[in-house]
């Protein structure tokens, strides 16, 4: 059987691909697609519409009057995914913002793409559907028993942590704070992830897209824990506008900043990005949260504790 060719266009699924053990058969990524190292070499088929260096409050602007314009967030090269002559093209169709949209893809297959190229589309709200997905992309890359392994693997962690915490007495509450101007709440998977790694998730539902929230909001949950894990940004990123909150009316009288027990993760990496390292964040939030049963090793890199 031919190997297909595959552009992944979503930082999520070209991991899912190399999770699978098939990057040799990808030819073209996305502008976000970072791990791997070693696909950072592959031919780039999109770019964002504006800079990073934006502040979190100009970001959201920015993407709002782009939406409301009818406006792409993210611009594809055509030129290029023609050249390339996909079999299969990952995108997704779960945020207009956070990756290249599902509708831009097809508009481009349309005009550069073999009748025969196959869009996958990913939409993940929960940790199930995420799994899922790994298992229906692995059918369509014909490594069905590729995804059968990974998927054994990637629950038999989560399984060690469940069974670990099974008669855990203590759920602190956890905010999972997802952008910090506006204020987002971490919702989608995140909620679960909490309650495996031994938390109460506050302020969103899981299955649920991300709420934006007020402070007061924070302050009347008062939660035991802060996690702060902006979309698309990476600790030093995140450090950049931690004032936004150290600002907040308040701020010092929040049982977690009491406590010292303010965190910043990577939530780039991590906690926004729906592949194979959902469970790393699960082990992250394991480390955060129940410290006394778990370390993995991901503090310093993947999460610091913010010092108050």
């Amino acid at each position: 059987m031919p190997q297909k060719r595959i552009v992944s266009l979503l930082a999520a699924g070209t991991e899912m691909v190399c999770a699978l053990g098939l990057e040799k058969q990808l030819v073209g990524i996305s502008h976000e697609c970072d791990y791997p190292e070693s696909i950072k070499t592959l031919p780039v088929c999109s770019e964002a519409s504006f800079g990073n260096e934006l502040s979190s409050a100009e970001i959201d602007a920015k993407v709002r009057q782009t939406v409301y314009d009818a406006l792409s967030v993210y611009k594809i090269d055509k030129a290029l995914i023609g050249d390339l002559q996909p079999d299969v093209v990952i995108t997704q169709n779960q945020c207009e913002v956070c990756a290249v949209a599902e509708k831009d893809v097809e508009l481009a297959l349309r005009d550069i793409a073999s009748k025969d190229t196959k869009l996958f589309s990913l939409a993940p709200n929960t940790l199930q559907d995420i799994l899922q997905e790994i298992a229906d992309l692995a059918k369509v890359l014909d490594a069905e028993d590729a995804g059968e392994k990974l998927l054994e693997d990637l629950q038999e962690r989560i399984d060690i942590i469940k069974h670990k915490l099974k008669f855990f007495p203590d759920k602190p509450k956890v905010a999972v704070i997802e952008w910090l101007s506006p204020l987002m709440i971490a919702g989608n998977w995140v909620p679960e992830l909490v309650e495996i790694a031994g938390g109460t998730p506050i302020l969103a539902e899981n299955g649920k897209h991300s709420p934006f929230i007020e402070w007061q909001q924070i302050y009347d949950a008062n939660p035991d824990i802060i996690v702060i894990a902006n979309c698309g940004f990476d600790i030093g990123r995140s450090l950049q506008e931690i004032d936004l909150l150290l600002n907040q009316p308040g701020w010092r009288d929040v049982e977690a900043v009491k406590n010292n027990s303010v965190y910043i993760a990577d939530g780039n990496a991590y906690f926004n990005r729906s592949g194979p390292r959902i469970v790393d964040t699960i082990e992250i939030l394991a480390e955060i949260i129940t410290p006394k049963y778990f370390s993995f090793g991901y503090e310093g890199t993947a999460w610091i504790k913010f010092e108050i």
